[in-house]
């Protein structure tokens, strides 16, 4: 294999403030790819224009990703809408970010791919949407130096001139489960099929997922990879001990280590968190139930149980926190301390909390919907997420059977070497030699 080719991925959701699964996947994409000698570039979005000196380019970046937003009037929107209709067709052009250390930058190490050239569009997202629904067409993009291949890490109608694009289509759940997403379907309907058109190749993550484009769309196997995902959380296993990791726990968030069931993820209508609160108090477990999550489309409807016992003073509530944040170090202390990690979704094009759990040897309770049986194997106690019955039947089998924990514990650190660093490489080679 070649070892000076270059992998271009986009930015869309690396610049996000709180990660997301497809930035856990994009950063580890980039990683990977890294690792694997090839250099990783990264394309994004940030409303700078390609005119500004070079060292306030790099200024404006990282305010960008800092969360600065730019005010603009009506006047300029329109004008900018206007420029916009007319300079789309005929593309635009990425400029590069510079990187010379003016600006300190250690806070973004979590998010920023290491050792990767930052390149921009100007508002290229927001772009590239507008001229998909007026033209439905991609929006073209150019880079000065090539790169090998451009990995678009999420469906995105935007294509790079002259080079093999990858989509990844993590899942088509705004298809499968249209009642779970704010997307307009017809659009992403129409996003998806562009992927096909346009894209030389599709990458995903599962082999229901694989199997779901298939069944959807009219394209050929050959076209569409399973890479499945991997992620990488031993480095911050090795940054602290157990005893540390329960202080911590502890002393910050005030739980009792190994005394609380832990779900973590987005709130929102699939990952079936209503049911999951509904069969925690209806269950008879001693154990606490811990919700890290950000509050998304429908939150209030997954919340309203427990937001009518807090407001009634209802005892049970003081059973259930809830914290809508937590930094990557400290989640990943959560995960190790908890009783077991439980992710009863509905539907999951992956699902990386569950392989994050598996790795650290912590058990786990999932869904035996979407790809999460494909992921877990036996190694997790699956259940039926839309029984909240059973739900809370595995909650209690896994509060009271600590022989049931041990035995998912080794059964899922095992399960959890078939995603491996070495085994995604390789997946990634072999996709990536068929196309350059």
């Amino acid at each position: 294999m070649t070892s000076n080719r270059v992998v271009a991925l986009d930015g869309h959701n690396l610049a996000l403030q709180r990660g997301t699964g497809v930035a856990t996947y994009a950063k580890s994409l980039a990683d990977n790819i890294r690792e694997l000698g090839w250099a990783a570039w990264t394309l994004y979005g940030a409303p700078i224009s390609a005119s500004q000196p070079p060292m306030l380019r790099e200024i404006s970046f990282y305010d960008y990703l800092g969360g600065a937003t730019l005010k603009r009037g009506w006047l300029s929107g329109a004008y900018r809408e206007t420029k916009e209709i007319a300079r789309a067709p005929f593309g635009y052009r990425a400029v590069e970010i510079p990187q010379s250390g003016v600006v300190e930058v250690r806070r973004f190490s979590s998010r920023l791919p290491r050792d990767a050239r930052i390149f921009n569009v100007n508002d290229l997202f927001l772009v590239a949407r507008r001229y998909f629904k007026r033209h439905k067409r991609f929006l073209t993009i150019r880079f000065e130096e090539k790169p090998d291949v451009m990995h678009w890490t999420y469906p995105l109608p935007a294509l790079v001139e002259g080079v093999p694009n990858v989509y990844t289509i993590h899942d088509l759940v705004p298809l499968r489960l249209p009642y779970t997403t704010l997307d307009n379907k017809r659009y992403y309907h129409r996003l998806i099929k562009g992927c096909i058109e346009f894209g030389e190749h599709i990458c995903t993550v599962s082999e229901k997922s694989k199997d779901d484009i298939l069944n959807l769309f009219d394209v050929a196997p050959e076209k569409v990879t399973n890479t499945y995902q991997s992620v990488n959380t031993a480095h911050l296993v090795d940054l602290k001990s157990a005893h540390e990791v329960e202080q911590e726990v502890e002393g910050i968030y005030g739980l009792q280590p190994y005394n609380y069931f832990l779900f973590f993820g987005a709130i929102e209508p699939k990952k079936n968190v209503g049911r999951l609160i509904e069969a925690f108090l209806s269950s008879k477990v001693n154990a606490k139930l811990v919700i890290v999550g950000s509050l998304a489309w429908k939150s209030n409807e997954e919340m309203k149980l427990f937001e009518s016992m807090v407001k009634s003073e209802s005892a049970a509530s003081a059973n259930i926190k809830v914290f809508d944040y937590a930094p990557r170090p400290f989640l990943m202390s959560l995960i190790r301390c908890a009783k077991a990690v439980v992710f009863p979704s509905l539907y999951e094009g992956f699902g990386l909390p569950l392989l994050e759990a598996m790795q650290v040897g912590v058990p786990t309770l999932c869904s035996s919907e979407g790809s999460l049986p494909e992921v877990a194997a036996d190694a997790s106690l699956a259940v039926d997420p839309y029984d909240v019955a059973k739900i809370a039947r595995g909650l209690e089998r896994l509060d009271a059977d600590a022989d049931l924990r041990h035995g998912l514990a080794q059964a899922g650190l095992e399960q959890a070497k078939k995603f491996d660093a070495q085994t995604y490489k390789k997946k990634l080679v072999n996709m990536y030699d068929a196309l350059v």
